[in-house]
């Protein structure tokens, strides 16, 4: 009798074991959804609280900076820094003055676009990809949601895109805005840009901009080319090479008016040593500075620059030397002179061409 109430006794004891371990696998894996859950110093909160411990701190790990991304900020921080200590080191150098220094005009401000509501300027120079930042800037003025709601008869209407710029405010305003604001603008090879100005604007030629190669052309056709009985084929790029090369291009400067934007300097179009830009964008290095310049100015989380074309903003050396292999020495020399201060403010290197 005393065995059996022993037996019955372990039977009892056995039972209660297993409801107790029954209890405590069912806590075990319950699901989290109403727990934080706590290893070492990692918590699971709530917006993450369906992964696992492990899951959350490979969660935690890939969010922060890789050591090549913080390598890749640190060089990018260091180029810019750079590229402005040059810039300035050139606009410091009085013998340069006449190349590297511009008035801040009406003609400068009606360059310079703003975005109040994120205390931002932007400087346009043409023909260095500045239709995407303007499109930027057009987003976070609030006219549209999203980049590709624009349509691209809008971007350049200022009358529908909502881009203020900074001649219509009163001086004191520009004044303001001038030493508060986040300013910024996008370079490129002098030579290469003037290039693509030819091509663009007298060569292909949108059906919507007539007027270069039925109205300005013909003028500087006219003027400067050399076998003026040669009137067939349109602008040659020698022909455009020499205006733009003449000492006395403002003549007919005048006459064109704000149709030049396209190929006057960076200096006439953004007085870059009288206005202390933030960041000099390079369109060669498009890649890292379109971010680095979202980042610097704060609006990295609102906005994102539009995709980048592979190649597209690779220089050309190629094509570069092949445009200027028709074009005299003298007229190469003289045009280097106008565009000197370009070259050498923006860290650009003098054209190996130029000695051949």
């Amino acid at each position: 009798m005393h065995h059996r109430w022993l037996l019955l006794l372990a039977c009892f004891w056995v039972l209660f074991m297993l409801m107790v371990a029954s209890k405590f696998i069912t806590l075990s894996m319950r699901s989290p959804e109403k727990y934080r859950m706590r290893q070492g110093s990692l918590t699971v909160l709530p917006e993450l609280e369906k992964m696992t411990v492990t899951e959350a701190r490979k969660f935690q790990i890939d969010s922060q900076p890789t050591v090549d991304t913080l390598k890749n900020m640190t060089h990018v921080d260091f180029v810019h820094k750079e590229r402005l200590e040059g810039l300035r080191s050139v606009c410091r150098n009085g013998s340069l003055a006449n190349l590297s220094h511009s008035g801040i005009s009406k003609f400068v401000l009606d360059r310079i676009f703003v975005s109040d509501k994120h205390k931002i300027l932007f400087c346009q120079t043409p023909k260095v990809g500045n239709t995407q930042w303007k499109k930027v800037l057009i987003v976070l003025n609030g006219a549209f949601s999203s980049i590709e709601e624009i349509p691209e008869n809008v971007v350049h209407d200022h009358e529908k895109n909502g881009l203020p710029r900074l001649s219509s405010y009163s001086m004191a305003d520009v004044q303001e805005r001038l030493n508060s604001y986040f300013k910024f603008l996008i370079v490129r090879d002098p030579f290469e840009r003037l290039i693509s100005a030819y091509k663009d604007k007298f060569v292909q030629n949108p059906r919507f901009e007539p007027w270069y190669k039925h109205n300005i052309a013909p003028v500087i056709i006219r003027k400067y080319r050399k076998d003026r009985t040669e009137t067939q084929g349109g602008l040659q790029f020698q022909d455009f090479v020499r205006y733009l090369g003449d000492p006395n291009h403002k003549f007919l400067d005048l006459q064109f008016g704000d149709h030049i934007i396209h190929w006057v300097t960076y200096v006439e179009l953004c007085a870059p040593c009288e206005i202390n830009y933030n960041v000099i964008g390079h369109h060669e290095t498009l890649e890292e500075d379109a971010p680095y310049i979202l980042r610097e100015a704060g609006i990295d989380k609102l906005v994102s620059y539009p995709a980048i074309p592979p190649g597209i903003t690779k220089y050309n050396q190629s094509k570069v030397e092949y445009y200027f292999s028709k074009v005299s020495q003298r007229d190469i020399r003289r045009l280097y002179d106008r565009f000197e201060g370009d070259f050498k403010l923006f860290g650009y290197k003098e054209p190996t061409f130029l000695f051949h």
